[in-house]
């Protein structure tokens, strides 16, 4: 059975649930990529910086889409197997401070067939932050379904 679409593009397939970006998550994401600049530490320097606290690393923000995308439905029935292809575009609109809590906002942005026999699906994901009015990131991710 061939992989087809659930959704027709541009429809908003759904949203994931809230997860906490706290201290203790920023600080192991620093650990693993070396990167503890001020503004992702909790502290003096960080509370008198343009944040007014630590935030999270942008890239922090990124990798949590997948997880973020749990519970969402898939866009796509009868694939035996998927994989991440990439990434079009990413932007990262406004910081995350510590503690709080983001989830993903999902559109089904296009899909076509590969050459190889997958279909290739792309997803508009906004990365909301409760209680904020603008979003923490918009991110288009390509996912190729194999059947």
């Amino acid at each position: 059975m061939a992989p087809t679409l659930q959704y027709e593009i541009g429809d908003e397939i759904g949203t994931g649930d809230w997860v906490v970006i706290d201290q203790e998550r920023i600080d192991r994401f620093a650990d693993v990529t070396e990167d503890h600049q001020w503004i992702h530490q909790a502290g003096p320097a960080a509370e008198a910086g343009p944040f007014g606290g630590p935030i999270a690393h942008g890239f922090l923000t990124l990798s949590m889409a997948t997880r973020l995308r749990e519970g969402v439905p898939d866009a796509v029935e009868g694939a035996r197997m998927v994989i991440n292809y990439g990434l079009d575009k990413v932007r990262f609109i406004q910081p995350v401070p510590a503690g709080s809590s983001i989830r993903a906002r999902v559109q089904l942005a296009g899909a076509e067939e590969t050459s190889d026999g997958a279909l290739q699906v792309k997803y508009a994901t906004t990365i909301e932050i409760d209680g904020a009015e603008r979003p923490a990131a918009y991110v288009e991710n390509l996912a190729r379904y194999y059947g």
